[in-house]
Protein backbone atom coordinates (compact mmCIF):
# COMPACT_ATOMS: atom_id res chain seq x y z
CA UNK A 1 0.00 0.00 0.00
CA UNK A 2 1.43 2.88 -1.04
CA UNK A 3 0.68 5.86 1.17
CA UNK A 4 1.58 10.24 0.37
CA UNK A 5 1.44 11.99 3.74
CA UNK A 6 -0.52 14.88 1.76
CA UNK A 7 -3.22 12.39 1.49
CA UNK A 8 -2.90 11.65 5.15
CA UNK A 9 -6.10 12.59 7.37
CA UNK A 10 -5.21 10.90 10.32
CA UNK A 11 -2.37 9.52 12.18
CA UNK A 12 -3.08 7.52 15.36
CA UNK A 13 -5.76 10.47 16.10
CA UNK A 14 -8.18 10.24 18.69
CA UNK A 15 -12.02 9.97 18.28
CA UNK A 16 -12.66 10.66 21.43
CA UNK A 17 -16.49 12.24 21.50
CA UNK A 18 -19.49 13.34 22.54
CA UNK A 19 -22.53 11.98 20.48
CA UNK A 20 -23.37 13.46 17.36
CA UNK A 21 -20.94 14.98 13.87
CA UNK A 22 -17.33 15.43 14.81
CA UNK A 23 -14.26 16.28 12.29
CA UNK A 24 -11.10 14.31 12.82
CA UNK A 25 -7.64 15.31 11.94
CA UNK A 26 -6.90 17.27 8.66
CA UNK A 27 -8.30 18.25 5.52
CA UNK A 28 -7.16 18.26 2.76
CA UNK A 29 -7.09 20.60 0.08
CA UNK A 30 -7.96 19.57 -3.45
CA UNK A 31 -7.29 22.99 -4.60
CA UNK A 32 -9.96 23.39 -7.48
CA UNK A 33 -13.61 22.13 -7.56
CA UNK A 34 -15.08 20.02 -10.08
CA UNK A 35 -12.10 17.80 -10.83
CA UNK A 36 -11.08 14.47 -11.21
CA UNK A 37 -9.04 14.08 -7.95
CA UNK A 38 -7.67 10.79 -9.01
CA UNK A 39 -6.61 11.93 -12.54
CA UNK A 40 -8.43 8.84 -14.07
CA UNK A 41 -7.73 6.20 -11.29
CA UNK A 42 -9.66 4.91 -8.52
CA UNK A 43 -9.30 6.34 -4.76
CA UNK A 44 -9.67 4.06 -1.43
CA UNK A 45 -10.37 5.27 1.80
CA UNK A 46 -8.40 3.18 4.31
CA UNK A 47 -9.25 3.68 8.18
CA UNK A 48 -7.55 1.75 10.57
CA UNK A 49 -7.73 1.81 14.50
CA UNK A 50 -4.51 2.28 15.81
CA UNK A 51 -6.78 2.36 19.84
CA UNK A 52 -9.69 0.08 20.69
CA UNK A 53 -12.90 2.21 20.65
CA UNK A 54 -14.33 2.30 24.00
CA UNK A 55 -17.37 4.00 26.13
CA UNK A 56 -18.65 4.34 29.39
CA UNK A 57 -21.09 1.36 28.52
CA UNK A 58 -21.08 -0.87 25.43
CA UNK A 59 -23.49 0.75 23.49
CA UNK A 60 -21.84 3.28 21.39
CA UNK A 61 -21.46 3.44 17.56
CA UNK A 62 -19.19 5.11 15.06
CA UNK A 63 -20.13 5.78 11.52
CA UNK A 64 -17.14 7.27 9.14
CA UNK A 65 -17.94 10.13 6.45
CA UNK A 66 -16.38 11.17 4.11
CA UNK A 67 -17.16 15.19 2.96
CA UNK A 68 -16.15 17.89 1.55
CA UNK A 69 -16.60 21.72 2.47
CA UNK A 70 -15.74 25.07 1.42
CA UNK A 71 -14.14 25.60 4.05
CA UNK A 72 -10.77 24.32 5.44
CA UNK A 73 -12.76 24.51 9.01
CA UNK A 74 -14.63 21.50 7.56
CA UNK A 75 -18.25 22.44 9.02
CA UNK A 76 -20.42 19.60 10.79
CA UNK A 77 -23.28 20.96 10.92
CA UNK A 78 -24.77 19.27 7.64
CA UNK A 79 -24.00 22.03 5.13
CA UNK A 80 -21.18 20.22 3.63
CA UNK A 81 -20.84 17.79 1.00
CA UNK A 82 -21.31 14.26 2.26
CA UNK A 83 -19.68 12.03 -0.17
CA UNK A 84 -19.23 8.48 1.46
CA UNK A 85 -20.67 6.69 4.96
CA UNK A 86 -19.70 3.24 6.65
CA UNK A 87 -23.30 3.45 8.48
CA UNK A 88 -22.92 2.66 12.36
CA UNK A 89 -20.61 0.27 13.43
CA UNK A 90 -20.62 -0.94 17.02
CA UNK A 91 -17.79 -0.24 18.84
CA UNK A 92 -16.85 -3.62 19.96
CA UNK A 93 -16.02 -4.56 16.14
CA UNK A 94 -13.88 -1.21 16.31
CA UNK A 95 -10.74 -3.06 18.21
CA UNK A 96 -6.72 -2.50 17.31
CA UNK A 97 -6.40 -4.01 13.89
CA UNK A 98 -9.64 -3.09 12.67
CA UNK A 99 -9.27 -2.11 9.08
CA UNK A 100 -11.34 -1.20 6.20
CA UNK A 101 -11.13 -0.20 2.55
CA UNK A 102 -13.78 1.75 0.45
CA UNK A 103 -13.56 3.17 -2.59
CA UNK A 104 -14.40 6.82 -3.17
CA UNK A 105 -17.38 7.91 -5.79
CA UNK A 106 -16.47 8.80 -9.14
CA UNK A 107 -18.10 9.76 -12.20
CA UNK A 108 -19.86 12.67 -13.96
CA UNK A 109 -21.76 13.18 -11.20
CA UNK A 110 -19.27 13.47 -8.40
CA UNK A 111 -18.30 17.12 -7.64
CA UNK A 112 -16.07 17.61 -4.39
CA UNK A 113 -15.73 20.84 -2.63
CA UNK A 114 -12.12 22.56 -2.16
CA UNK A 115 -11.49 20.63 1.42
CA UNK A 116 -12.03 16.97 1.62
CA UNK A 117 -12.25 15.78 5.33
CA UNK A 118 -13.54 13.20 7.08
CA UNK A 119 -15.81 12.74 9.80
CA UNK A 120 -17.28 10.51 12.72
CA UNK A 121 -21.11 10.74 13.79
CA UNK A 122 -20.51 9.13 17.26
CA UNK A 123 -24.19 7.08 17.89
CA UNK A 124 -26.21 6.24 21.71
CA UNK A 125 -22.90 7.27 23.94
CA UNK A 126 -20.17 9.05 24.08
CA UNK A 127 -16.81 7.52 22.97
CA UNK A 128 -14.11 7.59 26.06
CA UNK A 129 -11.48 5.66 24.00
CA UNK A 130 -10.37 4.93 20.57
CA UNK A 131 -7.78 6.60 17.80
CA UNK A 132 -8.04 5.89 13.90
CA UNK A 133 -5.47 6.22 10.91
CA UNK A 134 -7.33 7.27 7.38
CA UNK A 135 -6.06 8.37 4.62
CA UNK A 136 -6.30 7.85 0.59
CA UNK A 137 -4.32 5.73 -2.11
CA UNK A 138 -4.93 4.30 -4.78
CA UNK A 139 -3.17 1.52 -4.19
CA UNK A 140 -4.74 -0.58 -1.31
CA UNK A 141 -3.67 -3.73 -1.54
CA UNK A 142 -0.95 -3.28 -3.86
CA UNK A 143 2.55 -4.90 -1.76
CA UNK A 144 2.75 -8.28 -0.23
CA UNK A 145 5.57 -9.19 1.35
CA UNK A 146 6.63 -12.54 -0.15
CA UNK A 147 9.41 -14.61 1.91
CA UNK A 148 12.75 -15.11 0.52
CA UNK A 149 13.20 -17.42 -2.69
CA UNK A 150 15.52 -20.48 -2.34
CA UNK A 151 16.44 -21.34 -5.45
Amino acid sequence: MILDKLSEFCDATSIISTTGLAHVGSAIDLGLTDRDIGNGCPLYLVIQVTTTVDSSGDGATVEFQLVSDASSTMAADATETLHFSTGAIAEASLAVGWEEVYALPTGLNTTYERYLGLQTNVGTEATTAGAINAFLTMDPYGWRAYPEGNN
